[in-house]
């Protein structure tokens, strides 16, 4: 199911969705600091948490139109990614369907200026209901897809519409070679939480041009 993109007109409002307390926290702190729009949805964590709380945001006056970007942490399923690393959805993928992301291209270039030194990743998300591991990760990156978390996919497969742009961006936290045995190490000395916080500007970015002409 391919996102559309928008036309002439005023900006649509931006949601910027993410699943845990850490994430949300990271993101708020950017966006003060950026002095940016947009609103900042915590959903809970798990696709059926994101489920209903998208639909909720996006049914409240003045959200219809809102281009939404999920974002957050996730693992990555290739060798030789790393804590730290970024990834730019071009499509979310569940056992519902596939969902096809907006500016992916300008979206990882953005990225690229607000984190440097990060590597970025384009390419398929994957969307899971459980912590991956192991032997899974292997059968998920032999689907395509270069990372997997539990929130992304269903985010965008409520979120969309025609004409309404979709995102997700996530930061690595796990690796094939780097994996966690909790979230809480998050917490502890790897830099996610600053890797996301620094990239809020470039969901700005993404959002601005959206009102430029497509070619």
């Amino acid at each position: 199911m391919p996102a559309g993109t928008t036309g002439a007109g005023p900006p649509p409002p931006l949601l910027v969705a993410c699943a845990l307390r850490i994430e949300e926290a990271a993101l708020r702190s950017a966006g003060r600091a950026a002095g940016g729009g947009g609103t900042v949805l915590r959903t809970g964590m798990g696709p059926r948490a994101a489920d209903r709380s998208v639909a909720r945001a996006l049914a409240r006056p003045g959200m219809h139109r809102a281009a939404v970007l999920a974002t957050g942490f996730c693992a990555g399923l290739v060798p030789g990614m790393h804590p730290g690393d970024l990834v730019v959805a071009e499509e979310t993928r569940d056992p519902r369907g596939a969902v096809g992301c907006t500016g992916t291209a300008l979206l990882a270039e953005a990225l690229a200026r607000a984190a440097p030194g990060r590597t970025v990743h384009t390419g398929a998300l994957t969307g899971s209901d459980h912590v991956v591991r192991g032997q899974e990760r292997a059968q998920l990156r032999a689907t395509g897809a270069v990372a997997v978390d539990m929130e992304s996919a269903a985010t965008l497969w409520t979120a969309a519409a025609p004409g309404r742009p979709v995102a997700a961006v996530r930061v690595i936290v796990d690796a094939p070679e780097h994996e966690l045995v909790r979230i809480g190490t998050v917490r502890g000395g790897i830099s996610a939480f600053r890797v996301l916080r620094a990239v809020m500007p470039a969901f700005y970015e993404w959002h601005r041009s959206l009102l430029l002409p497509r070619r």
